[in-house]
C-alpha cells in the first residue's frame, strides 16, 4: 500500500456542498447535474459511499445541504435516517456541522448582526435547529461563517452595534448548547471580503480578540481557510501558527488559492506548494489532532469522474507534503542550519523568559556588538535552497 493512501487515521473530510458542487458560477449556470432536492451533483448517500472507497474519514454539512429549508418533519426525518443508514454502512463520521446563514435572501444585511432584530431572531431559530441536527449525527465541532455579516456601505451600520449584536447571539447560543448537553466546540471563520463588500471579524486576530469578550471564550476558537487569508495577500501559515499558539485551532479548512483573486477554492495544492508544505509541517510538528477539512471544489471544467480525481488529489497532496515534512526535520544539512541559527552558549534566552530585576540588570550591562550583528549573514538564501530543492524532489 502507498503511503500516499489516505486511512481513517488521517482524519481527512468534505463538505456535503464540496463535492457536491455543481460547477455554478456568477456568470454561468451548473455544469454538473443537480440531483438532489438541496441543489447537489449527487445525493448525500453517493457522496458518503465515494467519499469511504477514497479512504475520507468524515462528512460535513450546513443544515440545508442534507435537509431543505422547506422541508416537512417527516421529510426531514426520512432524509436523517437515509444519511444515517448510509454512514453507519460506510463508516463514516460527522465531525463538524454549520448553519447556512447566507443564501436565503433574508440574510442578504446579515444574520446575527443585521439591522432588523426579527432577521437577528430568525438567523438564531434557524442554527438552533441546525445545531438540534448536527448533534443527531455527532459532531462535535460547530462552525460560524459570518458570510453576510457585515457591509457594503459603513453609513448602514455602527460597527459597535455590530459587534453588540454579533456577541449577543453567539452568546445566546453558547447557552443555548449548554442547555441541551450538546458540549459543542465553536469556531468562527473569518474571512475578509467576498460575498459583501467588507466582512467582520476579517482575521484570524480579531476573531481571537472578539472571541475573549464572550461570556463562555473558552468554548470558542477558530476555523480559518487557507483561501480567506490568501486571497488578502496574508500569510495563512501565519495564522494558524497563532490559532496554534492561542489554544484555539477548533477546525481548518484546507484548499488552493492564489492572492488577489476571488474564493476560488481551488483543490489543496494547486497553487503555492511552499505555502502548503509549512502548513502541513507547522500541522504535523504542533500534533493537531483535529480533522483536516478540505473546504474546496472540483474546476468548473470537470465531469462527475474529475469531482472524485479531485477528491483524491486533495488527500494525497497532504500526505506528500507530510511526507516531505518528516525529510525536512530529518535533513542532517538543514537542521544544523536551523540548531546554528538559534544557539545561545551564553544562556541569553533564559535571562528573556522572565523579568525578575537581577535579569534586567544582566540584560542592561550586556555589551553587544550592534555593528558586528549588523554585518552577519543568516543563511537564509541557502535555506530556503534547500526547502525548495526538498520540495522539488531532487534533495
Amino acid at each position: 500500500m502507498s503511503s500516499y493512501t489516505p486511512q481513517r487515521s488521517d482524519k481527512f473530510t468534505f463538505g456535503l456542498w464540496t463535492v457536491g458542487n455543481v460547477g455554478r458560477d456568477p456568470f454561468g449556470g451548473p455544469v454538473r447535474d443537480v440531483v438532489s432536492p438541496c441543489g447537489l451533483a449527487f445525493t448525500p448517500e453517493e457522496i458518503v459511499e465515494k467519499l469511504a472507497a477514497l479512504g475520507a474519514y468524515g462528512i460535513n454539512f450546513h443544515d440545508n445541504d442534507l435537509v431543505p429549508i422547506d422541508a416537512t418533519v417527516s421529510e426531514r426525518d426520512q432524509i436523517v435516517a437515509s444519511f444515517k443508514q448510509a454512514l453507519d454502512a460506510n463508516g463514516l463520521k460527522v465531525p463538524m456541522a454549520t448553519t447556512n446563514l447566507f443564501s436565503e435572501p433574508i440574510f442578504k444585511d446579515g444574520a446575527f448582526t443585521s439591522n432588523d432584530p426579527k432577521v437577528r431572531a430568525f438567523a438564531l431559530q434557524k442554527t438552533m435547529r441546525a445545531m438540534d441536527l448536527g448533534a443527531e449525527f455527532g459532531a462535535e465541532v460547530y462552525v460560524f461563517w459570518g458570510g453576510r455579516e457585515g457591509t457594503e456601505t459603513d453609513a448602514s451600520k455602527d460597527p459597535r452595534d455590530s459587534m453588540k449584536r454579533f456577541r449577543e447571539c453567539l452568546n445566546f447560543l453558547a447557552e443555548y448548547d449548554a442547555d441541551q448537553g450538546y458540549n459543542f466546540k465553536f469556531a468562527l471563520e473569518p474571512k475578509p471580503n467576498e460575498p459583501r463588500g467588507d466582512i467582520y471579524l476579517p482575521t484570524v486576530g480579531s476573531a481571537l480578540g472578539f472571541i475573549a469578550t464572550l461570556d463562555r471564550s473558552e468554548k470558542f476558537g477558530v476555523n480559518p481557510e487557507f483561501a480567506h487569508d490568501t486571497m488578502a495577500g496574508l500569510n495563512f501559515v501565519h495564522a494558524v501558527g497563532q490559532a496554534i499558539d492561542a489554544g484555539k485551532l477548533f477546525h481548518i479548512d484546507l484548499n488552493g488559492q492564489k492572492p488577489g483573486r476571488y474564493d476560488q477554492d481551488f483543490r489543496f495544492g494547486a497553487e503555492d506548494l511552499k505555502a502548503n508544505f509549512f502548513l502541513v509541517k507547522l500541522m504535523e510538528d504542533s500534533n493537531y489532532v483535529g480533522m483536516k477539512h478540505f473546504d474546496a471544489h472540483a474546476y468548473r471544467t470537470e465531469d462527475v469522474q474529475g469531482v472524485w480525481d479531485f477528491a483524491a488529489g486533495c488527500m494525497r497532496t497532504y500526505l506528500i507534503l507530510k511526507e516531505k515534512a518528516a525529510q525536512f526535520n530529518a535533513d542532517a544539512e538543514i537542521q544544523g542550519m536551523i540548531q546554528q541559527l538559534s544557539a545561545d552558549p551564553d544562556n541569553i534566552g533564559g535571562l528573556l523568559a522572565s523579568y525578575s530585576k537581577e535579569n534586567a540588570a544582566k540584560i542592561s550591562g550586556l555589551n553587544i556588538d550592534r555593528i558586528a550583528y549588523g554585518k552577519k549573514g543568516y543563511g537564509y538564501e541557502k535555506l530556503d535552497q534547500l526547502t525548495i530543492e526538498l520540495i522539488l524532489g531532487v534533495r
